[in-house]
């Protein structure tokens, strides 16, 4: 069984409103010096088989075909 975890955040240069309001409502709730919030989505998948190299490419996949908008977004894919 292989382990891993995908992180999917926003490209330098793409808005990201729900990270400004998450870095405003840390500002209204006392956080001060907070700045530059960026959002983003972590997926943890379990695949069967100890194949490291082609869990990885199948993970790539996963995430070129479903899991990230690779327009506006980019994805890094750790083994555990």
């Amino acid at each position: 069984m292989i382990k891993a975890r995908i992180v999917v955040t926003l490209k330098n240069g793409v808005l990201d409103p729900q990270g400004k309001a998450i870095e405003g409502a840390l500002s209204n709730l006392g956080f001060s010096g907070v700045g530059g919030v960026r959002q983003g989505k972590v997926f943890d998948v379990v695949l069967d088989g100890d194949d490291k190299a082609g869990a990885k490419e199948r993970l790539s996949q996963m995430c070129e075909k479903l899991l990230a908008n690779t327009v506006i977004e980019n994805y890094s894919v750790e083994i555990a």
